[in-house]
């Protein structure tokens, strides 16, 4: 399928699941905002997890199909997709064919970003074995920059495509964005360079989303967290999610695109899963935090992982019948360090 982009919407770049494996030699992962919804928007449409998608923010861009046929699933956010100016649900797959028009009314409920996923995924060449998009040094992705009019999207080889039309993601395999529960931390590796009360103000306190949030990491204003001692360090090592404290005692967020090293004191670290729910948020929107255990965030992802692991299932069962027959109903099993987790949905789209 080749697609024509007639408007590029407000921040919209091509993005897999990043570029694991160069953080020693200085390179972000970059990737996906928000990882486990282009999973399973990948999921819909019969594509690999990993495979490269439009990430939307706020405003999406508005792409006729030139060429071709395929499908399409809005995972994330709902941006409030249309197909020829028809609303065309989220988290579900959408059968498309040349001269089909592709457009977003803007975001219906919280949430700022979204995932185009096309079957076949975007083609474009691999740096560093990933396609994602890498603004700050132009990289990877289409000529390293964000969408604009003019650009033309391929679109790899698929089968099977109309059979796929209508497969849609149940609300309980969806990961929950939408809440205010707490962002999920472990503690470090620099905790011992905060204050009891320090650490106290930081996982007792609301913290507001200030105007300088984007790819590379939020900075969130609220009280005043106390250092031990110095607040400077020799740099080291920043993994994604990292919670970095200037002196000035306010902490930043370091997301997909954060640089891989620097001397700020790191109070803690974002679990994997909850990266993903603070790139929802927005400038003004306040977050809390809550320490957790190590074993509590590798059960977190755990769950994400199988929850991706039962759309696959269920999209295979869905593409083996024939094409006009309903969606399957009844329940299905996750389990997660041997406890079995009953996930039901019903012959209705959410």
């Amino acid at each position: 399928m080749r697609l024509q982009i007639e408007q590029g919407g407000l921040l919209t770049t091509i993005q897999d699941l990043g570029r694991w494996g160069y953080l020693g030699r200085g390179m972000p992962v970059a990737g996906a905002m928000d990882p486990q919804a282009l999973r399973l928007g990948n999921v819909l449409v019969g594509n690999n997890p990993n495979d490269a998608a439009l990430e939307i923010t706020l405003m999406g861009p508005r792409l006729v199909v030139a060429d071709g046929e395929g499908l399409i699933a809005l995972a994330g956010t709902d941006l409030g997709l249309t197909v020829n100016g028809h609303s065309a649900p989220a988290w579900e797959a959408h059968y498309l064919s040349a001269g089909d028009v592709i457009a977003f009314r803007g975001p219906k409920g919280r949430g700022c970003r979204s995932y185009l996923c096309l079957s076949g995924g975007i083609d474009v060449p691999p740096i560093m074995g990933s396609r994602s998009t890498y603004l700050r040094a132009t990289l990877g992705g289409l000529d390293g920059r964000v969408l604009k009019a003019g650009d033309v999207l391929e679109t790899g080889k698929t089968r099977l495509i109309r059979a796929g039309q209508g497969f849609f993601c149940p609300r309980e395999l969806r990961p929950p964005r939408d809440g205010d529960a707490p962002l999920r931390v472990l503690l470090g590796p620099q905790d011992k360079a905060f204050t009891a009360s320090g650490i106290e103000t930081f996982l007792q306190s609301n913290y507001v989303i200030t105007g300088e949030a984007d790819r590379m990491g939020y900075r969130l204003d609220g009280p005043l967290i106390e250092h031990a001692g110095e607040a400077d360090i020799i740099s080291d090592a920043i993994p994604p999610g990292s919670i970095q404290v200037p002196g000035e005692g306010k902490p930043i967020c370091m997301l997909a695109d954060g640089q891989t090293t620097g001397g700020y004191t790191k109070i803690a670290v974002l679990i994997t899963t909850d990266r993903g729910t603070l790139a929802q948020r927005m400038p003004g929107e306040s977050v809390r935090f809550s320490a957790v255990t190590y074993d509590e965030a590798v059960h977190s992802a755990r769950i994400e992982a199988r929850a991706v692991e039962a759309l696959l299932e269920r999209r295979s069962a869905y593409r083996s019948r024939p094409r006009r027959s309903a969606p399957a109903r009844g329940n299905w099993q996750v389990v997660v360090d041997g406890v079995a987790y009953d996930v039901r949905w019903e012959e209705i789209r959410p």
